[in-house]
């Protein structure tokens, strides 16, 4: 499943990431993987969250970073959730189609039972309607 928090940049998506996925941790079984810009949150992540900084992989489209997730599920079979904050750079996406990229990630997760909570800058009048179903906080 594909999970979205979707706001302007400046209103709470990383907290509200970083709670959810803070949460959840204590209850999976699996590991949890969390891919941001930088290593700013480390210190805010339970120690069981594995924190992967992107721009340490010269990953220079969505294709790249589709195929950098794959790399990562193909080496742990453990994998259970994957947090994904600034998604829009972290994907190379910030003017790009979000659509499809969110589109092959749902297809993953379903392949490989692996849940997906991004974190988007936009407002959610801004998204294509059929992947406005998957907001689940909207600031």
């Amino acid at each position: 499943m594909v999970q979205l928090i979707v706001g302007r940049e400046g209103k709470g998506k990383t907290k509200q990431l970083l709670d959810k996925v803070n949460a959840e941790v204590k209850d999976v079984a699996g590991n949890v993987v969390y891919l941001d810009k930088g290593t700013k949150h480390m210190f805010e992540l339970n120690n069981r969250i594995r924190l992967i900084n992107v721009t340490d992989y010269m990953i220079s489209n969505s294709d790249g970073f589709l195929g950098f997730i794959c790399g990562i599920i193909s080496q742990d079979h453990d994998v259970q959730q994957m947090y994904f904050d600034n998604f829009l750079k972290i994907a190379c996406l910030q003017n790009g189609d979000i659509e499809d990229t969110i589109e092959k990630l749902e297809t993953i997760s379903k392949e490989f039972n692996i849940d997906f909570v991004l974190s988007i800058s936009l407002d959610e009048h801004e998204l294509p309607e059929n992947i406005k179903s998957k907001v689940i906080v909207s600031l």
